[in-house]
């Protein structure tokens, strides 16, 4: 309980505050005028989107510092932080992987507003675990939930992309994922778009009933 207590308040605090936000930061991470700080954490986890729809204009490097400094302070199993992460700001690594996913899936660009493979975000990060430590899954799983968070708490959208990941590890995009540089045994399990968003989809449904209290 006292594990699960601690991994919650750091998900939430990050998510609150965007953990040590530069001071040039720090108002828009700031708790809503009138909210406590656990009601701004609420409202952030449960505002969250899985956004789709981006605007053009990439995060800048220092919202990403923070955004990506959150993620590493996340809980992870025995310090181990068996986890690698990556980020693509560079118009053509993304346009560069898109045009050979295209030439993989033809049908991908059937849809007009097709830009690139990322969901049209113009930041993406790539995290990659140690598979020799049975665990790392989970770690790399609170790494993206922390950084998720805080992002949304600084007005950036995400969403978690597996099947662009699994082409990245296609022959296909063997050169991208290359690029990527990550240390020898760690693979690449997924990816995470960032963006301003130029949607606000509405809340899917989540089912209450697999959640039970067993006494």
């Amino acid at each position: 309980m006292k594990l699960l207590k601690g991994i919650v308040g750091g998900l939430c605090l990050c998510a609150a505050i965007g953990c040590t936000a530069p001071a040039s930061q720090k108002e828009s991470t700031a708790a809503p005028k009138g909210l406590s700080q656990s009601e701004a954490v609420i409202k952030t986890i449960m505002d969250r989107r899985s956004i789709r729809k981006y605007k053009p204009q990439p995060v800048n490097r220092d919202t990403m510092q923070t955004i990506l400094k959150c993620g590493i302070n996340a809980p992870n199993g025995m310090n181990k932080q068996s986890w690698e992460v990556r980020v693509v700001d560079n118009p053509e690594f993304i346009n560069g992987v898109t045009e050979l996913y295209k030439k993989a899936n033809p049908k991908a660009t059937e849809d007009p507003s097709f830009k690139n493979m990322f969901r049209n975000a113009p930041t993406v990060v790539f995290i990659a675990n140690d598979p020799s430590y049975d665990c790392s899954q989970i770690d790399c799983g609170l790494l993206g939930g922390n950084m998720i968070l805080t992002a949304q708490s600084m007005g950036i959208g995400s969403c978690c992309l597996g099947g662009p990941a699994r082409f990245m590890k296609s022959a296909e995009a063997a050169e991208y994922l290359k690029k990527l540089n990550f240390s020898e045994g760690y693979e690449l399990l997924y990816c995470i778009a960032f963006g301003y968003p130029d949607e606000a989809p509405d809340a899917k449904p989540r089912n209450a009933e697999k959640v039970k209290f067993i006494d």
